[in-house]
């Protein structure tokens, strides 16, 4: 099988666009580096997402360490002591890195520990507040429900006339709907269908839509101290499950609405 005609010109592109990229983050730790010395350690890749990667490696006897990598910062998870701190003395021989000790702030998420209960919280109150001072709502109204009973969106609630259109070009919509979801995708599942819901509108958000994006953000307000806690013990999953007749207000459709904690595994 050939190579139609030109490609080695796109293929030699591509490279020069790749080199510049690292000449200009030259401090942060290239991909391919990563991967080949993780590889030689005996470590296999268990996600790639932009930015960041997570390795994995079971040892004897079963116990699971994790690497995660996130620029230039690493997070390393596992229940052997002493195997971490060999994956620690081996990864200050590859890199010149510097130790923080036990994890307790990253990526806008603060941990909390109570080793007499086995329990481990996770909570993103700077972060909700940077993202409530963001747009405006730091001195809204607390709510106490995500969203507001008896309201239903649609197509039909979107701008129509080039009015409309002008009052919500300068509204940040989907910006908002953006930060609500990485507290979803880390400590608030509460907030999952609501924000499930307003985000099905970005390319078409009118008022009523973004009323309902500022329902939850005043949520967000009164509960921003709320903790995620995971804790040993005997692991059970319990889910919840409900179905609204024809409340799809643009298909006429069903809609089966998984509590959104049910994808949160509960360990008690």
């Amino acid at each position: 099988m050939h190579q139609p005609e030109g490609s080695h010109l796109l293929e030699k592109s591509r490279r020069s666009a790749i080199s510049k990229g690292l000449s200009m983050v030259s401090n942060k730790l290239p991909e391919a580096r990563i991967s080949v010395l993780m590889r030689s350690y005996g470590v296999m890749i268990l996600l790639r997402m932009t930015l960041s990667l997570v390795y994995t490696r079971r040892s004897v006897g079963a116990q699971l360490r994790s690497s995660c990598f996130y620029v230039d910062d690493i997070l390393l998870i596992g229940y052997d002591v002493k195997m971490l701190g060999d994956t620690k003395a081996w990864l200050s021989t590859q890199f010149s890195m510097k130790d923080l000790g036990e994890a307790s702030y990253i990526l806008g998420i603060k941990i909390i520990r109570d080793r007499s209960k086995r329990m481990l919280g996770m909570t993103q109150t700077s972060y909700v507040e940077k993202v409530l001072k963001r747009f405006k709502m730091e001195n809204s109204k607390r709510g106490f429900l995500p969203t507001r009973h008896g309201v239903k969106l649609s197509k039909k609630q979107s701008p129509k006339t080039d009015e409309e259109l002008r009052k919500m070009f300068d509204i940040p919509y989907a910006s908002a709907v953006g930060n609500i979801q990485y507290a979803v995708q880390c400590t608030r599942p509460d907030v999952a269908f609501a924000l499930s819901v307003t985000s099905m509108y970005q390319a078409c958000a009118g008022e009523a839509h973004w009323t309902a994006v500022k329902t939850i953000l005043k949520y967000l307000r009164r509960t921003k101290d709320m903790f995620l806690i995971y804790g040993g013990g005997e692991l059970i999953l319990e889910g919840y499950s409900d179905a609204s007749f024809q409340s799809d207000e643009d298909d006429a459709d069903c809609q089966n609405i998984n509590d959104p904690l049910a994808s949160v595994l509960a360990i008690k």
